[in-house]
């Protein structure tokens, strides 16, 4: 509980929050070290008056020790365990963020270093870097850097101070979820993220703003329950005019983080486009063939038998080389390059279908890189929307924050996989639970935009690619089209559906427009699953016969999405298979079609009697050519395949039985009155309605306008027997 002591102080490193932004800034590149540089002996000359400490280390006679002064001693001033139960329960969802939260913080102050050297000072002297050191047998992890580093002074106001510029007031609100949390580096809680792994932090700090002459060392040290602070002559620091050195004494319980592997798996997840370099010190071993002397002597002539033995070596390396690609312009970046970094970053091992690098300025600044798999990611493979599956990685000034963000694109592009990288996004004290903000909203869309530009782009240049495009994503655009209201307009252009005018190819609902009758005033559409189903159904005869194109409704999100729709372009989706249909009529068809209809009047209540509750009633059909019957459904029915659909979702429903009972209390039974079977049913009904062979007859006529309207047989028993006295010829051939 003493940990908690420090949270909510003033920024950490305050002194290095990153300036305002200079046109010029990125230009600069300081100038490296030489390993091994040597420096003048004398106490003397420019390097002399610029770094007085090395010089007076390398020239001047050691003095005899002064006694060394007791560290002076402060208490927090804050609400001990309320502040830790914030840290540990609220701001940090993952133990492991301290190490990006403290390399971030180095690289701030590195940045903060740059920019007053370039505007105070002639030129950088060294390059500036981060250092990260594990050491198994202190139990410590050392996180160094050679940035703008901090006085005494800073130290106790930055790391100390907790009652400072309305923090208390903060942590209260914070509690009762009032809180403003865009509050990155005004109460410092990324240091603190420290005590997180660490019982113990130690920081040693030497300042860029001290004089040089009297630049000076100053150690500050908490186990959380208060901080002492020392001035350390002798201590160390990589940096030759300032830096600042963190080590974490760690807990029992994050001694993982001494694994040299285990801090570079975490620096390359959330670190790896940190501007400046990232050092760790790492183990190299080489194996070595030398005489094995516990061996016996060799034989004349045989040459002495050998073994490997084993060296190690210890040396800095730089894990963060590869550079963020989308800094650069997208002028100066081939395609092979791209390729290689879709491939490297995403695990991927296929060519992405279309790259779009942009940046975005004004209102908000970002940049991004995204990409379409030419195929469908393993991870969507099996569950479309499977959280797995998530590719697009959000940082904040080259800082990785999180790559399972719903928000940042609609999950009807869950499949994108890409980097955007914000310079002003609003983020919480965590830096991990982005707020709904304007900001966001604006990067939303312009990237939800820029994809579908490039799809645009896609279609017009490279109509082969976009093919194998919706081959791959159409079921997401559909989805798109059913839930974002927002992208209504431009996924209706994109969508495609298999229609009657194409054996094995989809259209669009532009091309099918542009092929519609003079005088058409509706999009046709036709439900069956598959494209086989769709074309044996008997309500495609009559608009095959008047040369009506029809779309191909073929599964459930397909009819979903005629539904959402409802009008193209001023013209009205009507499904074939509801009742109602309009299809132009001559006056001679109209004149029959009444005719008939007054002559099968009688045999319809007829037929509706038998049936019973299976229909809702039975008519004259005008769309039926060679067909003896069919099933549609009345203007607010649900097809079949929606049924399925709609009774598979239905889990909470008690029974089965009962979906389907109500599922068909819509349909209509129509009938072909030219059908030579329709008129031996009605001579059988005027004959013998109450034989045997007569109720068969009806029966077969219902289910086989069931099977082939893509409904379920109630009964395949009765149905299997009714078949087997029909092929026997003991069944419907003569009623009497």
């Amino acid at each position: 509980a003493a940990v908690v002591g420090i949270i909510c102080g003033a920024a950490w490193h305050t002194s290095f929050l990153r300036p305002p932004r200079l046109a010029t800034t990125d230009a600069f590149v300081a100038a490296p070290v030489a390993v091994g540089r040597s420096f003048p002996s004398a106490a003397s000359g420019p390097l002399a008056r610029r770094f007085p400490r090395l010089t007076r280390r390398a020239a001047e006679p050691v003095a005899p020790e002064a006694p060394k002064a007791a560290p002076e001693r402060y208490d927090f001033q804050a609400e001990v365990g309320k502040v830790m139960d914030i840290i540990v329960n609220s701001l940090y969802s993952n133990q492991e963020v301290f190490l990006r939260e403290l390399v971030s913080n180095g690289a701030d102050a590195c940045d903060k270093k740059r920019f007053l050297a370039l505007t105070e000072r002639s030129a950088l002297l060294e390059q500036l870097k981060i250092r990260i050191k594990a050491d198994p047998e202190s139990g410590t992890v050392t996180i160094e850097d050679n940035g703008i580093g901090m006085t005494k002074e800073d130290l106790i106001e930055n790391l100390g101070r907790i009652a400072r510029s309305g923090t208390a007031n903060f942590v209260q609100s914070l509690k009762e979820g009032k809180a403003d949390l865009n509050v990155i580096g005004q109460f410092g809680v990324g240091f603190y993220s420290a005590f997180l792994v660490a019982d113990k932090v130690e920081v040693v700090s030497s300042s860029f703003h001290d004089n040089e002459a009297g630049r000076r060392t100053w150690k500050w040290t908490s186990s959380g329950d208060a901080f002492t602070i020392e001035e350390v002559p002798e201590e160390e620091l990589f940096g030759l005019d300032s830096g600042t050195k963190l080590t974490l004494h760690l807990k029992r319980d994050a001694q993982e983080y001494l694994e040299t592997g285990k801090l570079l798996t975490l620096l390359s997840k959330y670190s790896e486009f940190i501007t400046f370099p990232i050092e760790l010190w790492t183990e190299k071993v080489q194996y070595e063939q030398v005489v094995d002397e516990s061996a016996p002597p060799p034989a004349a002539g045989e040459a002495p038998k050998m073994k490997s033995e084993r060296h190690s070596t210890f040396a800095w390396e730089v894990v963060n080389k590869v550079k963020p690609i989308w800094l650069r312009s997208p002028d100066t970046v081939n395609a092979s390059e791209y390729a290689e970094f879709y491939k490297t970053t995403f695990k991927a091992w296929d060519e992405p279908l279309t790259t779009t690098h942009f940046k975005v300025e004004g209102q908000v600044e970002f940049r991004a890189l995204l990409f379409i798999p030419s195929t469908m990611p393993f991870e969507l493979s099996r569950d479309m929307f499977s959280s797995r599956g998530h590719g697009m990685r959000l940082y904040v000034k080259r800082v990785f924050i999180n790559d399972k963000f719903e928000d940042l694109v609609p999950r009807w592009l869950g499949f994108l996989r890409g980097v955007v990288d914000s310079e002003d996004l609003p983020l919480n004290v965590g830096r991990e639970i982005l707020q709904q903000s304007r900001t966001l909203g604006i990067i939303r869309k312009r990237v939800v935009r820029k994809v579908l530009d490039s799809i645009n782009e896609l279609r017009e240049k490279e109509p082969e690619k976009a093919d194998s495009l919706w081959m791959q994503y159409g079921k997401y655009f559909k989805v798109g089209l059913i839930e974002d209201a927002e992208y209504k307009s431009d996924l209706v252009k994109l969508v495609r559906f298999f229609s009657s005018a194409s054996s094995d190819k989809t259209t669009s609902l532009p091309e099918y427009i542009s092929r519609m009758k003079r005088g058409q005033k509706h999009i046709y559409f036709v439900t069956g699953e598959g494209r086989r189903a769709a074309e044996i159904s008997p309500s495609m005869e009559k608009m095959k016969e008047k040369g009506y194109e029809v779309l191909y409704m073929v599964d459930p999100l397909d009819e979903m999405c005629a539904t959402t729709i409802g009008d193209f372009d001023g013209n009205t989706f009507v499904d074939i298979n509801k009742a109602g249909l309009d299809i132009d009529k001559s006056d001679v068809e109209k004149k029959e079609l009444e005719e008939a209809a007054k002559v099968y009047e009688p045999m319809a209540s007829w037929l509706k009697e038998k049936l019973g509750e299976r229909v809702q009633k039975v008519q004259v059909s005008e769309r039926l050519v060679d067909s003896m019957a069919t099933l549609v459904q009345g203007e607010w029915g649900l097809s079949p395949m929606m049924q399925r659909y709609m009774q598979a979702q239905a889990a909470t429903l008690t029974s089965q039985g009962a979906f389907q009972a109500g599922s068909r209390n819509h349909a209509i039974l129509e009938i072909n009155p030219r059908h030579p079977v329709i008129a031996k049913l009605k001579a059988a009904m005027e004959t013998a309605p109450d034989a045997d062979a007569t109720k068969d007859m009806v029966m077969m006529i219902y289910e086989t306008a069931a099977l082939i309207g893509g409904y379920q047989i109630e009964d395949l028993g009765d149905f299997a027997r009714r078949v087997s006295h029909l092929m026997s010829g003991k069944g419907g051939s003569d009623p009497s």
